[in-house]
């Protein structure tokens, strides 16, 4: 058995989180992502570093080897983060320009 680095209280050497106070326990946590279909044999790995220079790294890999990496500071992941909360409840409907061509070429097809 551990403490927390946050609160001291006992826990689990496999806890990722003190269940007390809600301190990460590593200073690493990772999470691998499935591909679109149209990008088989893919994934995404996600690493959130926590410590003195905390930053969120993507990689993406292919067939087991990672071929490319970005790291995002905390700023710019907390941005990314909005931006796919803020986009996953958008509709597909079309826009504005859109519905204004294609009500304007009904009423013209009615006329004739």
């Amino acid at each position: 058995m551990t403490s927390c680095a946050g609160c001291g209280k006992g826990l689990e050497a496999s806890f990722r989180f003190c269940p007390w106070c809600g301190t990460a326990q590593r200073r690493k946590l990772v999470e691998f992502f499935r591909p679109h279909p149209n990008s088989a044999g893919r994934a995404l790995r996600v690493s959130r570093y926590y410590g003195d220079d905390p930053q969120v790294r993507f990689s993406v890999w292919d067939d087991g080897v990672a071929r490319a990496a970005v790291s995002l500071d905390e700023a710019e992941s907390t941005r990314l983060a909005r931006f796919l909360a803020r986009t996953a409840e958008c509709s597909h409907e079309p826009g504005l320009a859109t519905r204004l061509r294609d009500a304007a070429q009904r009423v013209t097809a009615a006329r004739r």
